[in-house]
Formats: structure tokens, C-alpha cells, sequence
């Protein structure tokens, strides 16, 4: 299954005659007067009734945010550094993925995450768990998707006292689509380059005046520029909204989310640069690698306002079964002929259940205003771990593959070796936590917040019947102080702490060494300015410093000994642009300068030694032009400096710039057509890495063609 690349796409041809298809039995239309309806307006447009919530001008802005503080917030008065990716950009970009996401977010990057999995770096620290999903967690390795999602909110820097533990660079927070009472029925198509397919749905009913129903679908079959990849999921999520009275409001909501594919560790690397194989190059087996993760979710929100006291109660139960088998590129012989692989596989499933009840009061002495905030949270996550290492004949883990040609179909046993995984761990946690937002004056504001963790976490070895604990008890402040100048403009300083507990983020095992380590701790000291433009657009600013402490160290003087010196820190500046720049220009931009560097010896690597996967320089730019009343065009750009693969600052990951464009076209209101086209220089490119010999090369130029319908 070779990506064909010297023909175009046959998606492309399906996706030309399913359009046309479907425009010519669409039916007429009756537009107003004006030919086009306000925003939020219901038109009748015979037989159907079509809500045009959105205009042909995107909105990539939000004003405010609750994540951040628990409490319904201006974001110019939320003293950090906060990206909002809205649902308009989500589209308008044809984003499928965080991946896709983060190239256009200031400070963050995506990692490898050994392809089987979302894993992001938020100023140099790289996690796998810190996603949450309207303030939840949702912690297990997997791939998310975009397709129910109203927005993304990207809040960098420690954010313990919100979400707990973990959270040391940053956090990703979904916004899913909920039932609002709005009409409306929609449907989009989409296919391109490499096998690109993808269908989506959104509906969204009033079933009375008191209740209202939303249902959300995708399905994805698509093929890769990656010889012998593809990836096929289906995802749903029906949502119900219930208003009892007009001081309570119920919301339930499950996600049912099936994602299968080719597992595909990119390309290794030889003398200190990406190999010089074809990017479509493929390592191992592709018949027997494969990822698979099947998720269902479970939530359910109770809002209720008692006069000055808003009380709002959240439960999420996840159930997530997920597992991977894949194999290795490894390093090249001397004399660049062979290569060497290994195989294994891993299989997880975790149940997390959590609930949240938060209390805020707002109260005013004079002309000082508080916003109390008080709440609780109980956990339990429950874990089971299984690894399988691959062996070729009897008893070798390493076979050589020839350089130019690595796919093989050598027969592989699977099974456990000694140190392979078969574990079970159960986490509980109950935390409480308490915030004060004061507005002093006009211009002057303060937050100040603290939270007590309670982790404990039991592990049981299923191989040797041995069962090992540890407790933490964290503490994990916040405190920020906002100077107003003016109504539009805020300056603000921060300070934030956060833990990681020594089991790491993804509980995959414990040991008699491990048992014994404090947390890590990270240390963010941060001054920013936000200022509002006219009110359409938002220029943000931040300079920090991020410190990671407790990393464990080798012992110097007995090798055999772990220490807990080792430390890291982070230096930078984040700059932002989002908003609308004139009636008919829309932009988002960030630029991101990080130093990121171990500044006491850690295990991995000496002090002064660079970050992984943490380039110097980030710049991003996405454009929107109006150029007809139906018709708009979009450009963006993406740099980003070199940087190195891992930890032992040898092997480089050249610089890149590459160029995306779009254009839209609303035929009426009921269709509007896009056109997007990824790395439109078709420049060669490495997004990211797992390891020196895990290297992913970037996306060649790449079409995406998509129609919208709402009836």
C-alpha cells in the first residue's frame, strides 16, 4: 500500500463529483432581502429553517473564561498566558488533531509521543496526561479529535491549583459542543491528498422549551503520505440539556470514540541528522503494527444559582482501552548499510471517575469586589499495564534491516521479558481548594489561590505478587496582581507552583526505588501585558521563567545511587495577536522565544545541556482576507528554529518554514465550500521526534477539499 504521489488523489475525484452531485439536487434557496442574515438570526428558507450562526467573517476571539479560574472570567483579567483556538478557526484551518492545533499556539510543541498517542511540550516539559475535557481530566494516551468541540484553551505555565496534580508546563482544556437551544442541522464532507476521507455531522434540537438534545459524529478513513499508513475512526457524542427552572441547569452528555492505525515511528538518523531515506520510508512490519484505542465517556454537569452563591457539580467517568504494537527504528551500522530494529507491544486500560463541586460567591465591601471560590474533588483511577517485547527467531531482540529498504516481514514472537510490565495500580485522590479574586479599585485586581492534594497510589506486580504504595500530600499555590491602566489594557504578574508525583503522569509503574522520591516540583514566575484593540482585537505578551526541580540525578560518587538534585528551567517570551484586524481581516499570530536548558546534572544529561524538542524561536501567522461577500481568502505561516531530538544534544532537527492557504466560498445558506492546502511550498521538513531514531518527517504539500450543508 504505496502513497501514490506522482497522480492526484483519487479522494479528490470523489470529492468533486459528491459535490457537484449535491449542489445539483440541493434545493432553491429564498434569501432575504439583505442576501445575508445577522448572526444568531433564524431564517426561513423553504423547507427548512436554517440558524446562520456564523457569518462569512470568522471570529477567532473569546472574551472570557472559566477554566482558569473556576469563575466566569474576562481573559484580560486572568493573570497568565492563555491561547483560545475557537470553533471557527478549528474549521477554517480544517484542524483534525492537537497536533494540527499547536503549530499555531505560542510556547507549545508537539512531541512524537511514539505515534500512538497526543503528547505536547508546554515550555520545555513535555506530558502525555495534562488534557482535560470541559475541566475534567481526561489523562490516558490516545489520539483526540476536534470534531465536537466548540473550543480549545491552551493555559501555559504550573496550573495545580485548578487541575491538581500534574499541569507543570501547561494544560490543554476541550470545550465540547453542547445542547443550546439553537436549531440546527449540518453536515460536512471532506476528502484530499493521500487518501484523505472524513464525514462529520452536528445536530442540534429543542425538544421543549425545558429540554434540548445535540448529537455530533465523525468518521475517518484516510491514508498518509507514510508508505503503508492509514488510520480509520468513528466518534459520537449526543449531549441533552435540561432547564428545570430558571436558576438550574442539567447537562448530560456521553462520547463514544473508536481510533485504529498503523503504528509508524517515523525514520532514524545518521550522523546527527535525520537519515537521508525518502520521508515516505516505513520501518518493520506494517502488517503487524497497529494502534488502537477505544473510549467512552460518561459526564454530567448540575448548575445551580441561589441568588449571590452559583453552585456547579461535575462528574466524568472514563473508560479507555488502548494498546500498541510497533517496531523501532534503532541506530545505523558505520557503514550506513543496515539498521537495526526492535519490536514490542503495550496494552493499557484505565477507568478514571472524578467529581468536582465548586461554590463561588461574589461580594463587595465598599468599593472592594471579591469572587470566593471554594471546592472540592474525589478521584479514583484504576490501572492495569501489560508490555510484550518482540523477539526474531528464539531468543534476539535486534534484527538488521538493510538501510534503503528497512520494511520487513520477518516473523516475530511476542512475550515478556524481564522487565516488561503486567501491573495493576490503583490512584486515589481527594483534594480541596480555595480562591479569592479581589478588584481593589479600577485598576487594580488580585487572585490568590491554594489547593491540598491527597495522592495515594497502590501498585500490585501481577509477575512477583509484590505490592508497593506512596502517599503524597500536596500543597499548590497560585497568586497573581493586575494593574489596569485602562479599560483596555492590563499588566499582571504571576506566580504558580505545581507537582508531579514520582509514579510519573501515567502510573505505568512503581518501584522500591521510585517509592521513595519526592514529587517534582515546577516554579513559574511570569509578567505579561494584554491590551484590547478597538474591542476586536487582543495583543497578549509574556515573559517567564519556569523551573523544574527534584529531577532525579546519579549519585557521583556511587553510580548505583539515585538523587533527588537535578533540575531544569525554562526562559522565555510569548507574544500573541488574535482578533479582527479590519471588517474584512481576521488574523491569529504568537511568536515564542525559549531557552530551555538542565541547570543542575539530572540522570539524562549534564547541566547546561539543551531540552529536547524545544526550539529557540516559534513563529506563527494565519490570515483570513474577505475579498467578495461569498467568497474569502486564508494564508498562514509556520518557523520554527532547529532544535535537538533528545536529550543528548546530538542529533538536529534543521529549521523549517513552510506556507498553508485556503480559500472559501459560500454558494448560499445551505452550502459553503473550502479548499485548504498544507505546506503549499512543499518544503521538506521534521516536525518532531520520540528519540534520535524516531524521527517524524512533516506533511508534503497536501490538498483538502471540504463542503458544509445545514438544512
Amino acid at each position: 500500500m504505496r502513497a501514490n504521489r506522482s497522480e492526484p488523489s483519487i479522494a479528490i475525484a470523489r470529492f468533486f463529483v459528491l459535490a457537484l452531485c449535491t449542489l445539483a439536487n440541493s434545493r432553491a434557496v429564498t434569501s432575504p432581502a439583505d442576501g445575508a442574515a445577522a448572526a444568531g438570526e433564524s431564517v426561513k428558507l423553504a423547507p427548512f429553517e436554517v440558524r446562520s450562526d456564523r457569518t462569512s467573517d470568522a471570529d477567532y476571539q473569546t472574551d472570557s473564561i472559566r477554566t482558569a479560574t473556576k469563575t466566569d472570567t474576562a481573559l484580560q483579567d486572568v493573570p497568565q498566558s492563555i491561547t483560545v483556538v475557537t470553533a471557527d478557526q478549528i474549521l477554517d484551518q480544517q484542524m483534525t488533531s492537537l497536533e494540527d492545533l499547536v503549530r499555531y499556539v505560542p510556547g507549545v510543541t508537539s512531541h512524537q509521543g511514539e505515534n500512538n498517542r497526543d503528547q505536547l511540550i508546554f515550555r520545555g516539559n513535555s506530558s502525555s496526561a495534562d488534557f482535560f475535557l470541559n475541566g475534567m481530566r481526561d489523562d490516558v494516551q490516545y489520539y483526540r479529535d476536534l470534531y465536537n468541540l466548540d473550543r480549545v484553551e491552551v493555559l501555559r505555565g504550573p496550573n495545580a491549583m485548578i487541575f491538581g496534580r500534574g499541569g507543570g508546563g501547561g494544560i490543554i482544556n476541550r470545550v465540547t459542543k453542547q445542547a443550546d437551544f439553537a436549531p440546527r442541522d449540518e453536515l460536512t464532507l471532506q476528502g484530499g491528498s493521500f487518501g484523505d476521507g472524513r464525514a462529520a455531522i452536528d445536530v442540534d434540537q429543542p425538544l421543549s422549551s425545558q429540554t434540548a438534545a445535540r448529537f455530533n459524529a465523525v468518521y475517518e478513513h484516510s491514508g498518509s503520505f507514510r508508505d503503508f499508513v492509514d488510520l480509520k475512526r468513528y466518534g459520537m457524542n449526543p449531549t441533552v440539556t435540561f432547564i428545570p427552572e430558571r436558576q438550574t441547569r442539567i447537562t448530560l452528555g456521553y462520547e463514544h470514540l473508536h481510533d485504529t492505525r498503523v503504528a509508524d515511528r517515523g525514520i532514524t538518523s545518521y550522523q546527527g541528522r535525520p537519515a537521508d531515506v525518502p520521508i515516505e520510508t516505513y520501518y518493520g512490519n506494517p502488517a503487524d503494527s497497529q494502534v488502537h484505542a477505544l473510549v467512552d465517556l460518561v459526564t454530567a454537569t448540575i448548575e445551580h444559582s441561589a441568588g449571590k452563591l452559583r453552585i456547579f457539580n461535575q462528574t466524568i467517568f472514563g473508560d479507555y482501552d488502548r494498546g500498541y504494537q510497533n517496531f523501532v527504528p534503532g541506530a545505523v551500522t558505520a557503514d550506513k548499510s543496515s539498521v537495526a530494529l526492535t519490536a514490542y507491544n503495550n496494552a493499557t486500560h484505565r477507568r478514571n471517575l472524578f467529581n468536582q463541586t465548586d461554590l463561588t460567591y461574589r461580594t463587595a465591601s465598599g468599593e472592594i469586589r471579591h469572587a470566593l471560590l471554594a471546592g472540592v474533588e474525589w478521584g479514583r483511577q484504576l490501572t492495569d499495564n501489560f508490555r510484550n517485547t518482540g523477539f526474531f527467531g528464539d531468543d534476539s531482540t535486534t534484527i538488521l534491516v538493510p538501510y534503503g529498504n528497512p520494511t520487513t516481514t520477518t516473523p516475530v514472537t511476542w512475550r515478556q521479558s524481564a522487565t516488561d510490565a503486567n501491573n495493576h495500580l490503583r490512584t486515589d485522590l481527594a483534594a480541596a481548594y480555595v480562591q479569592d479574586q479581589v478588584e481593589f479599585t479600577r485598576r487594580w485586581q488580585a487572585i490568590a489561590g491554594l489547593r491540598f492534594d491527597s495522592f495515594d497510589l497502590q501498585y500490585h506486580d501481577n509477575r512477583n505478587g509484590d505490592d508497593l504504595s506512596r502517599r503524597d500530600d500536596l500543597i499548590s499555590p497560585r497568586a497573581g496582581l493586575i494593574y489596569k491602566p485602562g479599560a483596555t489594557m492590563s499588566l499582571y504578574g504571576n506566580y504558580s507552583v505545581s507537582y508531579l508525583p514520582s509514579s510519573g503522569d501515567q502510573f505505568a509503574s512503581l518501584t522500591t526505588v521510585t517509592q521513595q522520591m519526592e514529587p517534582e516540583k515546577f516554579t513559574n514566575y511570569e509578567l505579561g501585558a494584554k491590551c484590547n484593540l478597538r474591542g476586536q482585537t487582543t495583543l497578549t505578551l509574556a515573559l517567564y521563567r519556569l523551573d523544574r526541580t527534584h529531577t532525579r540525578a546519579t549519585d557521583p560518587s556511587d553510580p548505583s545511587r539515585i538523587l533527588q538534585t537535578g533540575s531544569q528551567r525554562t526562559k522565555g517570551f510569548e507574544f500573541g495577536l488574535n482578533g479582527r484586524i479590519s471588517p474584512a481581516w481576521t488574523a491569529t499570530a504568537g511568536y515564542a522565544y525559549q531557552d530551555a536548558f538542565i541547570s543542575n546534572a539530572t540522570a539524562a544529561a549534564p547541566a547546561g545541556a539543551k531540552v529536547a524538542q524545544v526550539p529557540r524561536h516559534s513563529l506563527s501567522l494565519w490570515n483570513r482576507w474577505r475579498l467578495l461577500p461569498e467568497m474569502s481568502l486564508g494564508l498562514g505561516l509556520v518557523h520554527r528554529s532547529a532544535m535537538f531530538a533528545a536529550i543528548d544534544d546530538t542529533v538536529l532537527l534543521p529549521g523549517y518554514t513552510t506556507v498553508d492557504a485556503a480559500i472559501y466560498y459560500t454558494v448560499n445558506h445551505h452550502w459553503r465550500l473550502q479548499a485548504n492546502v498544507e505546506d503549499l511550498l512543499n518544503v521538506r521538513y521534521y516536525i518532531n521526534a520520540d528519540s534520535n531514531t524516531n524521527i517524524s518527517p512533516g506533511s508534503p504539500r497536501a490538498i483538502r477539499l471540504s463542503i458544509a450543508g445545514r438544512f
